[in-house]
Protein backbone atom coordinates (compact mmCIF):
# COMPACT_ATOMS: atom_id res chain seq x y z
CA UNK A 1 0.00 0.00 0.00
CA UNK A 2 1.41 3.45 -0.89
CA UNK A 3 2.37 5.69 1.96
CA UNK A 4 1.15 9.27 2.31
CA UNK A 5 4.68 10.45 1.53
CA UNK A 6 4.36 8.88 -1.95
CA UNK A 7 1.78 11.49 -3.00
CA UNK A 8 2.13 15.18 -3.86
CA UNK A 9 -0.22 17.88 -2.53
CA UNK A 10 -2.39 17.56 -5.65
CA UNK A 11 -2.94 13.87 -4.95
CA UNK A 12 -0.73 12.76 -7.82
CA UNK A 13 1.59 9.88 -7.18
CA UNK A 14 5.25 10.91 -7.39
CA UNK A 15 8.13 8.77 -8.54
CA UNK A 16 10.23 7.29 -5.79
CA UNK A 17 13.87 6.44 -6.50
CA UNK A 18 15.79 7.00 -9.71
CA UNK A 19 13.99 8.55 -12.68
CA UNK A 20 13.34 6.16 -15.55
CA UNK A 21 16.53 5.56 -17.53
CA UNK A 22 18.88 7.64 -15.42
CA UNK A 23 20.72 4.61 -14.07
CA UNK A 24 21.31 3.26 -17.59
CA UNK A 25 22.51 6.68 -18.76
CA UNK A 26 24.94 7.00 -15.84
CA UNK A 27 26.21 3.45 -16.39
CA UNK A 28 26.69 4.19 -20.10
CA UNK A 29 28.59 7.36 -19.24
CA UNK A 30 30.95 5.50 -16.92
CA UNK A 31 31.43 2.72 -19.48
CA UNK A 32 32.31 5.13 -22.30
CA UNK A 33 34.79 6.98 -20.08
CA UNK A 34 36.55 3.69 -19.30
CA UNK A 35 36.32 2.57 -22.96
CA UNK A 36 37.76 5.89 -24.15
CA UNK A 37 40.66 5.78 -21.70
CA UNK A 38 41.46 2.16 -22.58
CA UNK A 39 41.38 3.02 -26.28
CA UNK A 40 43.85 5.87 -25.78
CA UNK A 41 46.13 3.69 -23.65
CA UNK A 42 45.91 0.92 -26.27
CA UNK A 43 46.98 3.36 -28.98
CA UNK A 44 49.96 4.44 -26.89
CA UNK A 45 50.93 0.82 -26.21
CA UNK A 46 50.66 0.02 -29.93
CA UNK A 47 52.99 2.91 -30.69
CA UNK A 48 55.52 1.99 -27.99
CA UNK A 49 55.58 -1.76 -28.72
CA UNK A 50 55.29 -1.75 -32.51
CA UNK A 51 56.19 1.80 -33.47
CA UNK A 52 52.75 2.13 -35.06
CA UNK A 53 51.84 5.76 -35.61
CA UNK A 54 48.48 4.57 -36.96
CA UNK A 55 47.75 3.01 -33.55
CA UNK A 56 48.45 6.17 -31.60
CA UNK A 57 46.53 8.39 -34.04
CA UNK A 58 43.49 6.08 -34.30
CA UNK A 59 43.53 5.25 -30.59
CA UNK A 60 43.83 8.91 -29.67
CA UNK A 61 41.08 10.11 -31.97
CA UNK A 62 38.58 7.37 -31.15
CA UNK A 63 39.42 7.50 -27.44
CA UNK A 64 38.88 11.25 -27.28
CA UNK A 65 35.60 10.92 -29.22
CA UNK A 66 34.39 8.28 -26.75
CA UNK A 67 35.28 10.61 -23.87
CA UNK A 68 33.43 13.48 -25.56
CA UNK A 69 30.42 11.18 -26.05
CA UNK A 70 30.53 10.21 -22.37
CA UNK A 71 30.68 13.79 -21.16
CA UNK A 72 27.74 14.75 -23.40
CA UNK A 73 25.61 12.31 -21.40
CA UNK A 74 23.02 12.72 -19.96
CA UNK A 75 22.38 16.39 -20.85
CA UNK A 76 22.78 15.83 -24.61
CA UNK A 77 21.62 12.22 -24.88
CA UNK A 78 21.11 12.01 -28.62
CA UNK A 79 24.50 13.50 -29.51
CA UNK A 80 26.35 11.50 -26.84
CA UNK A 81 24.73 8.16 -27.60
CA UNK A 82 24.96 8.64 -31.37
CA UNK A 83 28.66 9.48 -31.13
CA UNK A 84 29.36 6.54 -28.82
CA UNK A 85 27.38 4.16 -31.03
CA UNK A 86 29.10 5.27 -34.24
CA UNK A 87 32.61 4.99 -32.72
CA UNK A 88 31.76 1.59 -31.19
CA UNK A 89 30.47 0.30 -34.55
CA UNK A 90 33.58 1.58 -36.37
CA UNK A 91 35.89 -0.03 -33.81
CA UNK A 92 33.94 -3.29 -33.97
CA UNK A 93 34.18 -3.24 -37.77
CA UNK A 94 37.95 -2.88 -37.44
CA UNK A 95 38.67 -5.33 -34.62
CA UNK A 96 36.08 -8.13 -34.79
CA UNK A 97 37.28 -9.43 -38.21
CA UNK A 98 40.87 -9.07 -37.04
CA UNK A 99 40.11 -11.10 -33.92
CA UNK A 100 38.27 -13.78 -35.91
CA UNK A 101 41.21 -14.02 -38.32
CA UNK A 102 44.08 -13.99 -35.80
CA UNK A 103 42.45 -15.24 -32.59
CA UNK A 104 44.75 -12.93 -30.62
CA UNK A 105 43.33 -11.57 -27.40
CA UNK A 106 45.47 -8.43 -27.44
CA UNK A 107 44.56 -6.04 -28.89
CA UNK A 108 41.93 -7.43 -31.27
CA UNK A 109 40.01 -9.58 -28.76
CA UNK A 110 39.85 -6.94 -26.08
CA UNK A 111 38.86 -4.17 -28.49
CA UNK A 112 36.26 -6.46 -30.09
CA UNK A 113 34.68 -7.14 -26.71
CA UNK A 114 34.80 -3.48 -25.64
CA UNK A 115 33.28 -2.38 -28.95
CA UNK A 116 30.43 -4.89 -28.86
CA UNK A 117 29.68 -3.95 -25.24
CA UNK A 118 29.76 -0.29 -26.33
CA UNK A 119 27.20 -0.98 -29.05
CA UNK A 120 24.95 -2.78 -26.57
CA UNK A 121 25.37 -0.06 -23.90
CA UNK A 122 24.49 2.69 -26.37
CA UNK A 123 21.41 0.85 -27.65
CA UNK A 124 20.16 -0.01 -24.14
CA UNK A 125 20.66 3.57 -22.93
CA UNK A 126 18.91 4.87 -26.08
CA UNK A 127 15.91 2.58 -25.61
CA UNK A 128 15.64 3.37 -21.88
CA UNK A 129 15.99 7.14 -22.25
Amino acid sequence: MPRAADYTLAGQRRAVGLPNGSFQMEAAKIYFIIFGLLTIVGGIIGYVKAGSTASIIAGGITGVLLLVAAFLLPEHRVAGLATALIISVLLAAQFVPKFVHTGRIMPAGMMSALSVIGIIAAIVAWVRK
